[in-house]
């Protein structure tokens, strides 16, 4: 059984890792430096890491920036054939995505980015609203083969008015003379490096309708998310299109001299206000014209923390899938690091933190790209070792479930109502949405026993759709799964509540399955 100060010191680390990762990308950076600190070694996914293995290794990579691969070796050490005992989660969330091209403006506001229009000075129609034009992200496409009904889940977007936004991504920069930058540290061979960028401060706003333009507005709020959902970011006069023309008729002459970094296609600042760009460049300490592309997405600059009358919630946001990225990430360097685990034979332990969950997981960082199948094929390249791998493995698909709402208990099934810090949840569906079956909800049953805690269940209710996880599409390997989650409140909101004692009961059973999973298995008989 854990204790309150444990599961109070977990929670807070899992309030400083959200804090610090705004996407998917913050959140494989924060992850890989969590595992360096505890003496993981990075290879590259591409190098020949197998034939440096050896007993005791630790080791991670990642793919793209966004997905991440860890795994251990026992003290023993590993044979073709060897089994692996893997954690599956995700690490991205719904939000709001900076379009390709995003300059917008409305009459008094600058709505996405664009100054394309001149006026004169000293009157109110001088300024223009810039916005900035953004697609939703998060909503994969389900249907009901029964009645050939198409649904799906994305965020819950009207969360996402009237809040303090600020933009989070990556921006691929030229590299320029260590002069030109922040810390001056030496720049690689590299011509060209993505570099992460979280701006601490609001700049973004979607502000709703005031009720005396719309009456109903309490009775049923509706609007249309390609027109009525795009962020305001600034009020800029006349003047700054003087500037903005020169400057990008500056970046857009082209020229041979290694000096320009703007070269070939659509020149950048065409897309994009100046204003916006300026501010990317200050963060990164570069210049303007060294910033060759970017992928940006919003967030919600209130941060994460605990509440409730004795702090036992988490109000956060990107709880759904975080929370079970870094218990993941916590558990297989708990495990790595105790001396008697290192002594065990048994299976490899890994964790695997796929991107784009929220989108169908169709890519090559998704959970149906080649990236597990290829983590074993690696380790058993020939087809009978590889056989002998799946039939010895096991996957854990951990993504955060649903809590029974005060308000709305009529939309659980009434046997099936998982409560935040009341432990796991298996979640089961007869249409498999979910993989649980009878002996993974055993092994999961007999793991969390070894550490005292408490096992939910979840079903949903027949008139009403179920989700999905990663779990699915990664069992088509071959490999046994079984999806399981700590519930929260309010899942895909810009905001949600989880439990803060729940942190700690993940961790505790993710370690509880990589120190022990090989020698229950040896007691299951499964033809």
């Amino acid at each position: 059984m854990t204790s309150k100060m444990t599961s109070t010191s977990a929670a807070n680390a899992l309030v400083t890792f959200i804090n610090a990762s705004p996407t998917a990308w913050h959140a494989v950076h924060n992850a890989s430096a969590l595992l360096e600190k505890a003496g993981f070694k990075r290879v590259e996914e591409g190098s020949n890491w197998e034939k440096d293995l050896e007993g005791g290794s630790k080791v991670f990579y990642t793919r793209n920036q966004s997905t991440l691969l860890a795994f251990t070796v026992p003290k023993a050490g590993f044979k073709p054939g060897t089994g692996v005992s893997a954690v599956a989660t995700h690490t991205d969330s719904p939000n709001l995505r900076v379009r390709p091209v995003s300059k917008r403006s409305k009459v008094g506001y600058l709505q996405g980015m664009d100054l394309s229009r001149s006026c004169a000075s000293g009157n109110l129609a001088d300024f223009e609203i810039d916005q900035v034009g953004v697609e939703t992200y998060g909503g994969e496409r389900f249907m009901n083969i029964a009645d050939k009904t198409v649904f799906s889940s994305p965020g819950i977007w009207h969360s996402w008015f009237d809040r303090d936004l600020s933009l989070a991504g990556r921006v691929v920069v030229a590299n320029q003379s260590s002069a030109s930058t922040k810390d001056s540290r030496t720049i690689d061979s590299h011509k060209f490096t993505s570099k992460l960028i979280k701006i601490n401060r609001p700049i973004l706003r979607i502000p709703t309708l005031a009720i005396h333009l719309d009456r109903s507005v309490n009775d049923n709020f509706k609007f249309n998310n390609e027109t009525e959902f795009i962020p305001i970011l600034g009020q800029i006069s006349a003047q700054l299109d003087g500037k903005r023309a020169k400057q990008v008729e500056k970046m857009g002459d082209s020229s041979d001299d290694d000096d320009k970094f703007q070269t070939g296609g659509s020149v950048v600042a065409n897309n994009h206000h100046l204003g916006l760009l300026d501010l990317l460049a200050e963060e990164l300490g570069v210049s303007v014209d060294a910033i060759q592309d970017f992928e940006l997405a919003t967030y919600d600059t209130q941060p994460s923390c605990l509440g409730g009358l004795n702090n036992e919630f988490i109000f956060s946001p990107r709880l759904d899938n975080l929370m079970s990225t870094f218990s993941a990430v916590e558990a297989i360097i708990r495990s790595s690091s105790q001396s008697s685990l290192q002594e065990l034979e048994g299976n490899i332990n890994a964790i695997v933190c796929f991107n784009h969950e929220e989108v169908g997981s169709v890519s090559s960082t998704g959970a149906e790209s080649s990236m597990l199948p290829n983590f074993l094929s690696r380790l058993s390249p020939t087809p009978s070792e590889h056989a002998t791998t799946i039939s010895r493995s096991f996957l854990i698909s951990a993504d955060v479930g649903h809590a029974v709402h005060p308000n709305y208990t009529a939309k659980h099934e009434e046997n099936h109502r998982p409560v935040m810090n009341g432990g796991i949840a298996l979640k089961t569906n007869a249409k498999q949405k979910y993989t649980t079956d009878a002996w993974g909800s055993f092994l999961i049953r007999k793991l969390v026993e070894r550490k005292g805690g408490n096992v939910q269940e979840f079903s949903s209710r027949n008139d009403m759709p179920c989700g999905s996880t990663v779990g699915p599409m990664l069992s088509k390997i071959g490999v046994r799964t079984v999806d399981v989650g700590m519930t929260i409140l309010s899942m895909h909101s810009c905001r949600e509540t989880g439990g803060a004692h729940d942190v700690q009961s993940y961790i505790d059973l993710f370690q509880a399955f990589f120190e022990g999973f090989a020698t229950l298995d040896k007691d299951l008989q499964v033809i």
